[in-house]
């Protein structure tokens, strides 16, 4: 009589526990990594140091730049039309309307120089206030000089690009009168834009921020990341 047994070869039992015998070499384990960085890796955070750096030096050359270039210009600017008039005598104002057009359009800021009035010939470009209704500030070419009786010079004067002489005879009460040098293009109309509220407002506040941004880019002139990297 036979029977049957779980017999199984000795081989076979010891290729099934030799798993169960096996230890996982350290560092090798599905949680951990020993391995180094890539130089791929190593590589992309080197470019990227070097972007950021390359990136704020252009930001801080641009603001310095426009700094600066704000700083010419108002000071520029102010010598221009408050301290030149002052030392060196010549006079500014703003063409208004179109009559001495194409030579001085609107917008265009006039340069005066006082001028004897025994000097002034026809032709020459005045700027004087009229003698009727407001008394307002006139640039006009001179078109005819009279000589009164007690001594005083009178003037016609016309608009280049008006029809008709001005109807009026302006009389020079001083020694002097002012006669135009030379014409400033655009100056007029920043000058008139400036003296808007809402400009005016945006200098007062926008000036001291203008300050603070370059005094953070000095600050920030020195790359923190080359620091430490020295």
């Amino acid at each position: 009589m036979s029977t049957v047994s779980d017999f199984t070869p000795a081989h076979a039992v010891a290729a099934e526990t030799e798993p169960s015998r096996r230890r996982l070499a350290p560092g090798s384990g599905a949680g951990t990594s020993n391995t180094a960085p890539s130089r791929d890796f190593v590589s992309n955070t080197e470019n990227t140091a070097v972007q950021t750096s390359r990136s704020k030096a252009a930001i801080r050359r641009t603001v310095s730049a426009l700094t600066t270039a704000m700083f010419v210009v108002a000071v520029a600017a102010f010598l221009a039309f408050a301290v030149g008039p002052r030392v060196l005598g010549y006079q500014t104002s703003t063409m208004l309307t179109g009559s001495m057009a194409p030579l001085i359009n609107p917008g265009e800021v006039v340069v005066t120089a006082p001028t004897a009035v025994s000097d002034i010939r026809v032709g020459d470009i005045i700027t004087y206030h009229i003698p009727v209704e407001d008394q307002r500030v006139e640039t006009h070419r001179v078109v005819e000089i009279l000589t009164n009786q007690d001594g005083t010079t009178s003037v016609s004067t016309k608009g280049d690009a008006n029809n008709g002489v001005d109807p009026w005879t302006a009389t020079f009460q001083g020694s002097t009168v002012d006669r135009h040098v030379l014409t400033v293009p655009y100056a007029g109309q920043a000058i008139r834009a400036l003296r808007q509220p809402a400009v005016q407002n945006t200098l007062i506040y926008g000036a001291p921020a203008v300050l603070v941004i370059g005094l953070l880019a000095s600050i920030w002139r020195k790359d923190p990341e080359a620091a430490a990297s020295e």
